[in-house]
């Protein structure tokens, strides 16, 4: 069954809410990051789902307002905000090719002269706030100002028991930043960078707020206030990357299922773009064997399916 949408989001709400039955009666949602010691105990049974409509209008399903770990779901953010600022100049550091390897692998980082393959493995998004960093003197900082903004939740930020885990347990992603360093990657001091990348990872937000904040892919680089953020060809490059790298070392599958543009984190959350339409963001803290959650590909591989709506 299709049930194709018209620009109301009342027709919406019964895919959303089919989706989440579904979901409800769904076996085995894969594990929590356990190596992040702040998202072992989340519930792997826990789902939230949102849709926000270009003019900022956002519904959802389940714990769709739950502030949950951002995580890697904040690099589109980190290169939005970079690109907007550099343009094409960020393309001499970091690669937009999928890696094929897991998201904080070392191993084509010396065959490739320390550049990363694309801005959402580890390596890359570690360039990328270097970048932003040089740029802005705190790139944490614009990044969760961005998002306040964008979703209009003042009340947005980091979490600092994340942030401290992440530090904690940091080593793989010091090897990359000191390994891109000796390559001349890298401008600021390495602990300065890993301070920012883990703040930027911890900060807690919902389906609703990220649905929200991730509108300006959707309206071709278009701010939320009106403003423009990206020219339409940048907003069409970061879609673009999402699509081909943002589900890690499973962006093949994610394009074949979904069909949309989209960026995972750790902590289980996924956003996805229907641009010119709406955008999407779901949650649930359960991740298969690459990093992604179980529940989140469903839900997204389900909406496309019922609604007709993909970049395809």
């Amino acid at each position: 069954m299709v049930i194709m949408t018209t620009t109301s989001s009342l027709t919406f709400l019964p895919v959303l809410e089919r989706i989440a039955e579904e979901i409800s009666r769904t076996p085995g949602r894969g594990r929590p990051a356990d190596y992040i010691p702040a998202l072992a105990a989340r519930d792997p049974r826990s789902f939230g789902m949102a849709v926000a409509e270009l003019d900022g209008t956002v519904y959802g399903v389940g714990e769709w307002r739950q502030p949950f770990s951002t995580q890697s779901v904040t690099k589109v953010f980190t290169l939005a905000l970079d690109l907007a600022r550099e343009g094409d100049e960020l393309w001499e550091h970091v690669g937009r090719e999928p890696s094929g390897n897991p998201f904080n692998s070392l191993v084509q980082l010396e065959y490739e002269n320390g550049i990363p393959r694309n801005p959402f493995i580890n390596a890359g998004a570690l360039v990328v706030t270097d970048r932003l960093q040089t740029r802005t003197g705190d790139a944490a900082g614009e990044l969760l100002a961005f998002l306040r903004a964008e979703s209009g939740n003042p009340a947005l930020d980091f979490d600092k028991e994340v942030a401290a885990s992440e530090n904690a347990h940091g080593a793989r992603n010091a090897a990359l930043a000191h390994f891109m360093a000796s390559y001349g990657n890298i401008d600021n001091d390495v602990p300065v960078l890993l301070d920012q990348y883990f703040r930027q990872c911890s900060i807690a937000a919902s389906c609703a707020d990220l649905a929200l904040a991730t509108g300006f892919l959707a309206r071709h680089g278009i701010r939320a206030d009106g403003s423009r953020l990206l020219t339409r060809s940048e907003a069409k490059q970061v879609n673009a990357v999402m699509l081909t790298c943002g589900t890690y070392d499973a962006a093949g599958d994610f394009a074949y299922r979904v069909g949309l543009p989209g960026k995972s984190g750790v902590g289980g959350g996924i956003i996805a773009v229907v641009p010119g339409r709406c955008t999407l963001c779901v949650w649930s803290p359960g991740l298969d064997e690459r990093g992604n959650s179980v529940a989140g590909v469903a839900a997204l591989d389900r909406f496309t399916t019922l609604t007709g709506l993909s970049v395809f």
